[in-house]
This record gives structure tokens, sequence and C-alpha cells, in this order.
């Protein structure tokens, strides 16, 4: 699967603040920009995480269906 995102990075006088446009939450800092790019990574693995979780809470004892889903730009 190949999904592009697009991370920004922000010079502040602590170092770098980094999020990603098209994924409300995940957000972070670093103070050099090699640790903020690392840091979004992380970042944006755990908030995928978080919805996987919050999905499958709200799905407890309902009928779904669950599916591969890959967008392709």
């Amino acid at each position: 699967m190949n999904i592009q995102l697009t991370a920004v990075f922000r010079k502040v006088p602590e170092g770098f603040i980094a999020f990603v446009e098209e994924l409300p939450g995940a957000n972070t800092q670093g103070e050099t920009l090699a640790e903020a790019r690392m840091n979004l990574e992380e970042a944006v693995a755990l908030v995928l995480e978080a919805n996987r979780a919050l999905a499958e809470e709200d799905l407890l004892g309902t009928d779904f269906i669950r599916e591969p889903f890959a967008l392709v730009a």
C-alpha cells in the first residue's frame, strides 16, 4: 500500500514542531529536525493504533464487515 501524507515541520526557538496535515492528532516536537521526524513517525503510529482501538470498542456486539482498504494516489 502506498499512501502519501504531508509532514509539516515548523522551526521554533525550542527546535521544531511537526504534524501531519491529513491526520489530526499526529503532532509532536523535537530539539532537532531529525528528532522531530523520528517523533512524528511514532506519533502517526500511535494515532492509528488508538483510532483502531476506539473503532474496535465501538463495534463490540455489532454486526460488521472488516476488509483491507488500499488507497492508491
